[in-house]
């Protein structure tokens, strides 16, 4: 087994991890001045699927986007200034937790609105190939954004053109606290994908090494020119849809159905691979790390009235 590999793991779900528990810890303050989507729970999919991208691969996300931000490289104080409304955030304070970016690490943007980035990515995935590039896009989105028709229209023009595209769905069965098959006649996304003419698969355990392996396995296809490819990641959002709390007293969902999860967590099947010493030396780095960015957005400043209307429009 690679152990540069699962350092890197660890150190990309112990980062998400302890980054999304601070915020959780922060939030009943009223300091982060932004709604919260966490990921926690599903770090796997986007650390796995990140390690297997290049540095100038690109990457666009949903509203749960932290774990996509971080495992892609994007600037920690900025996605915290960013949560904290100050003006050094990756969107300059105005977009919050929705809406992060950092483009020098190929983090092209997350959006609230659910299923508009899929079209986007393809857009860009159809510059990257005019431009005979040999980079590629990952695609992140949950199962609730295959109801969207952005979703169908990209997957068949991404197939029709052979796009340099990895389709990745989140599958974690809800959208808010509509389940999967009530909103679904049969449990069958991997299949709507392969109706466009592209290969996918279903990764149903979480497993990260698999989840790696596959992306891998599909973006060494892709750079030669074979087309799209999808890969859905059943997965579990520990907390509740939105919010740092939990949401069984609503009744949609019961406690065992994360339980089984949070047995089975990534981060702990990664911290036993790891001896003391390397994982003490990745934690006390990372925690100094974390406690820098939200040290730096507290003291940072909000934005002046001169960018109310900046960055409106492009000139």
């Amino acid at each position: 087994m690679n152990t540069e590999l699962i350092k890197k793991f660890y150190a990309l779900l112990f980062l998400i991890r302890r980054t999304e528990e601070e915020i959780i810890r922060l939030y009943p303050t009223d300091i982060i001045k932004s709604p919260v989507h966490l990921s926690i729970g599903q770090e796997a999919v986007s650390v796995a699927v990140c390690q297997a991208l290049k540095p100038l691969d690109l990457v666009f996300g949903t509203y749960r986007g932290h774990a996509m931000y971080l495992a892609k490289g994007g600037n920690l104080r900025s996605m915290i200034a960013e949560l904290y409304g100050k003006i050094s955030g990756c969107a300059k304070g105005k977009g919050g937790s929705m809406h992060l970016i950092d483009l020098r690490k190929g983090v092209m943007g997350t959006s609230a609105v659910v299923g508009t980035t899929i079209p986007l990515a393809v857009g860009y995935a159809y510059a990257l190939k005019y431009k005979n590039r040999n980079d590629i896009v990952a695609c992140f989105f949950g199962d609730g954004a295959v109801d969207e028709g952005d979703f169908h229209e990209a997957l068949n023009f991404a197939a029709l053109k052979k796009l340099p595209v990895l389709f990745v769905c989140e599958n974690n069965f809800y959208a808010i606290h509509s389940h999967h098959l009530s909103r679904h006649h049969s449990d069958n996304i991997c299949e709507r994908a392969k109706s466009y003419g592209m290969p996918a698969m279903r990764i149903k355990d979480g497993d990260i090494f698999k989840i790696y392996k596959a992306a891998s396995r599909y973006m060494e296809k892709i750079r030669k020119g074979s087309g799209p490819a999808f890969i859905e990641c059943i997965t579990c959002r520990w907390k509740e849809h939105v919010g740092p709390g939990d949401d069984f007293h609503l009744g949609y969902r019961k406690k065992e159905e994360v339980a089984c999860w949070k047995h089975n967590d990534p981060l702990d099947k990664m911290r036993v691979l790891l001896d003391d010493k390397a994982r003490g030396l990745i934690e006390s780095k990372i925690e100094k790390e974390i406690e820098a960015a939200f040290l730096f957005a507290q003291k940072d400043s909000f934005p002046g009235k001169n960018e109310l209307l900046k960055d409106l429009f492009d000139d």
